[in-house]
């Protein structure tokens, strides 16, 4: 049989799975072409393409990148009219890509907003662009993880920011109460490519993989309708840009290493402890010049500091300054939080209470299953009764009118002096949020009832 015609069954196979139908063989008493596909490779060496391309493998990135979903790259093309569109155009995808022909389009420029300030460049590609791009990196980092450091977190499977603030804690109890607090100024935006290209030559024999990672780095940009080029940088919003990124500041964690410095890194986020100040400033005097020559990457000078760890924050979090320290919400993170509470429980947001504790409690799962894991219970108390006077007083707001306020006060169990004292008050809606009778008459287990969790339920 024909390769093409081998292909063109390996489509058949590989849609058919994905509508949920039983794949159909390539000829009667032959095997699927990916089976057949992945023997020829293990035979001839290393061919990587092919082991992106089985069905399996590209199944998996299709899953993947319709479960992530996103927004459309330049091309207009949504998550959801990918696979239809793979129906139609699979068997030339298939050719370019073993080919090595693949061409990947610009991607498209988007800003969002970052907490402290400021805006973070992403760049979206395609959807078959990523879809692509996950069926490589699912290839790549099976064979790349388990060669990274122990001390690397990011982007890795198995590993998390949790465990990296862990590594960071337990460095801290062992005495080592000095950090070394370094920022990578816009990381992503400057990763030297011929220096990635280099290290990705060390691990990749076949050309046609290496030459579509460079062809996605260099991709372009497409800002405003126009396409500008690219000799920097991996653009956040690929799904392969973060093991690059691990790529890159692998050679990093190995410098750190060689060493025999204590540290946890997260994606660009590095933090190295040490014993005191001097030894933390001769660190970070070398590591800068390291990174600066040898990465051709640049610090950022005033977000980098040698400091006491609980001045500095770590993924969001702080350590407190005991014997055994313990895990804290940092200050900016906690600014973060009340500032998007106060965003969703606005008094003149113009929703009802239904809606409002809807959307907060949606933020709040997510919240607390991050800053959760805090080891200061006192501050989760503290945003609680914070966020239930807040609720306290846009309800009271919403009520507007003393009769209405009345008879709401003598509806939920407020006596009626109380409530009529209540009701009609000189004072604002905050002060009054923490009145006797708006206890009485919205106790925690009414917000309970809203579907609000609580932040010290013990997890």
């Amino acid at each position: 049989m024909s390769g093409k015609r081998q292909k063109n069954q390996l489509v058949l196979a590989f849609l058919a799975e994905d509508r949920g139908e039983a794949p159909r063989a390539a000829e009667e008493g032959t095997e699927p072409f990916a089976v057949k596909r992945r023997e020829e490779s293990l035979a001839i060496g290393e061919e990587l393409m092919e082991e992106v391309c089985e069905r399996e493998n590209c199944k998996r990135a299709l899953a993947r990148v319709k479960a992530n979903k996103g927004s459309a790259g330049v091309d207009g093309m949504t998550v959801e009219q990918l696979p239809e569109h793979l129906r139609q155009h699979w068997p030339v995808i298939l050719e370019q890509l073993l080919s090595g022909t693949y061409r990947p389009q610009p991607v498209k420029r988007v800003e969002i907003p970052k907490p402290e300030g400021g805006v973070r460049k992403l760049g979206i590609p395609t959807v078959l662009d990523r879809f692509v791009q996950q069926a490589v990196m699912q290839v790549l980092q099976r064979r790349w993880d388990r060669t990274f450091s122990e001390h690397s977190y990011g982007f890795r499977p198995g590993r998390s920011a949790h465990q990296a603030v862990n590594q960071a804690q337990r460095c801290i109890a062992e005495g080592y109460r000095w950090v070394v607090d370094l920022d990578l100024e816009k990381f992503f935006d400057r990763v030297n490519h011929d220096k990635l290209m280099a290290r990705i030559a060390d691990r990749v024999s076949d050309k046609r993989v290496f030459k579509l990672i460079r062809a996605f780095l260099c991709a372009g940009v497409m800002e405003d309708g126009l396409v500008s080029p690219v000799d920097e940088g991996t653009p956040q919003g690929g799904p392969l840009s973060p093991l690059l990124s691990n790529i890159v500041l692998d050679e990093f964690d190995r410098e750190v290493e060689r060493r025999g410095l204590r540290f946890a890194r997260y994606a660009d986020d590095s933090n190295i402890y040490v014993r005191s100040r001097r030894a933390g400033e001769r660190v970070m005097q070398s590591l800068v010049r390291f990174i600066t020559m040898k990465l051709k990457l640049k610090v950022n000078a005033q977000k980098s500091a040698v400091a006491r760890p609980w001045g500095r924050k770590f993924l969001g979090f702080s350590f407190t300054n005991n014997n055994v320290p313990k895990r804290r919400i940092s200050p900016k993170a906690v600014g973060r939080f009340k500032k998007r509470v106060r965003e969703l429980t606005r008094r003149t947001r113009g929703v009802s209470i239904e809606r409002m504790a809807e959307d907060l409690a949606r933020y709040l799962r997510g919240w607390i299953g991050y800053f959760g894991k805090c080891e200061t219970p006192s501050v989760l108390q503290g945003l609680e009764m914070w966020i239930r006077h807040r609720l306290r007083s846009a309800i009271w707001k919403q009520w507007k009118r003393g009769r209405v306020r009345f008879a709401e006060l003598r509806k939920r169990g407020v006596g009626r002096d109380l409530a009529a004292q209540t009701a009609g008050s000189a004072h604002g809606p905050w002060r009054l949020a923490n009145s006797p009778a708006l206890k009485i008459a919205l106790p925690n287990a009414y917000f309970d009832s809203l579907g609000i969790p609580r932040l010290t339920v013990s997890r």
